[in-house]
């Protein structure tokens, strides 16, 4: 086998996927998109004290719904929503345990309260993901992830990268279906900008 920039191959992985299907679909998307419930009872991002899920967590203006344990079925999420967990829970969190970020969790975050500043929240986060996988190097990647990571702390950062860009393709592509879907039920609505 040929040596590899691993390094490159698995920030590459994630960064064709980003540049040429995902961020471009986020483009102009507007805040009637961003707050958009196309199901009864969803969680989403709120203004502090409108929540109705049984936590509401963030610390500024804005709270994101959840519950723990998680309802089954868990309740329909909105774009905000999704793209908060996105910001938070898959990128943040995760840039904070291993790249140097300061600390956060879904409870000190401050949620977007538009589009977008939700969406310069991901670019931001996704700009510290993917330099920060690219400073890991072949012996970087080999490492354990740690403790940060609970019950796979013994896991390899790669493999932890993997999963992380499969959250990340999967998440924003549901976040793309939810515009097209908003675009197709409800086009009097479409504002231009946010």
């Amino acid at each position: 086998m040929t040596d590899q920039n691993w390094n490159l191959l698995l920030r590459d992985q994630l960064a064709w996927h980003w540049t040429r299907q995902l961020r471009p679909r986020l483009d102009g998307l507007t805040d009637d998109e961003y707050f958009w419930e196309p199901a009864p009872d969803c969680w989403s991002v709120r203004p502090r004290g409108t929540g109705t899920a049984p936590v509401q967590a963030g610390s500024g203006a804005m709270t994101i719904d959840f519950a723990m344990p998680e309802p089954d079925p868990p309740p329909f999420t909105t774009i905000a929503w999704r793209l908060g967990h996105v910001i938070v829970g898959v990128l943040a969190m995760r840039n904070a345990s291993h790249f140097g970020r300061a600390s956060t969790d879904y409870q000190s975050f401050e949620y977007a309260a538009t589009a977008t500043a939700a969406l310069a929240q991901l670019d931001t986060e996704y700009a510290t993901w993917l330099a920060g996988v690219e400073s890991l190097g072949a012996s970087g990647l080999a490492r354990p992830c740690g403790e940060a990571e609970g019950p796979y702390a013994e896991r390899s950062l790669a493999e932890l990268v993997l999963h992380i860009h499969r959250e990340l393709i999967h998440h924003l592509g549901e976040v793309c279906l939810l515009r097209d879907l908003h675009r197709h039920l409800r086009p009097h609505t479409r504002q231009e900008t946010s």
